[in-house]
């Protein structure tokens, strides 16, 4: 609570400390939306992530409220993350898929003018079981027995994630891969 700029997703139940949205201000004056929401596929703990996004952008317009906004998009199911993205094209200027840990080859420009790509990956060491030291989730997964703690492994780390330039209405005009340092290959986008 005492953390505005720390997000959790925003539809966790309601009581459930934190926030899921905050519009930050850049040097420049202009507002960004950030908002992060949990699919329910395989974690379906979580309410309605549609009807948690379209009460934030019905409060935060893109445009009107906000200069851009960007929402992360954290789930299992590819499928969600898509449909998430589609029910928001045009109204977001990205949406980003976060939890699984690998960078998808998707990225591109949805038709109403918002950047997406199914799971942005990690920034960590890809010589590993989701940045875990591969020793301990390989044991789990062979012997089925609870075991040590997992550890971050230790080498060299990749920094993935997006590019997104905008235009003036907020919304993507340019998209690109971003893949610096580690063992994958790199990317960056063109100047």
């Amino acid at each position: 609570e005492r953390a505005p700029h720390v997000l959790r997703p925003m539809n966790y139940p309601p009581g459930a400390p934190g926030r899921g949205a905050f519009l930050y201000e850049t040097e420049k004056g202009e507002r960004v939306l950030v908002m992060s929401v949990m699919g329910r596929v395989f974690m379906d703990a979580m309410d309605d992530p549609f009807a948690s996004v379209e009460k934030e952008l019905a409060a935060c317009p893109l445009g009107l409220a906000a200069d851009a906004i960007v929402l992360d998009l954290h789930a299992e199911a590819s499928s969600e993350k898509q449909a998430l993205a589609n029910f928001c094209d045009g109204r977001v200027s990205l949406a980003i898929g976060t939890h699984t840990h690998v960078p998808t080859a998707d990225w591109r420009i949805l038709p109403h003018g918002t950047a997406f790509q199914s799971d942005a990956g990690m920034t960590g060491d890809y010589d590993s079981v989701i940045g875990m030291d591969k020793e301990e989730p390989i044991r789990r997964f062979t012997r089925k027995t609870p075991g040590s703690r997992f550890e971050p492994a230790a080498g060299p780390a990749t920094l993935c994630g997006l590019f997104v330039e905008t235009g003036s209405d907020g919304l993507a005009k340019r998209v690109a891969p971003v893949r610096i340092g580690g063992i994958l290959g790199q990317a960056l986008p063109e100047p």
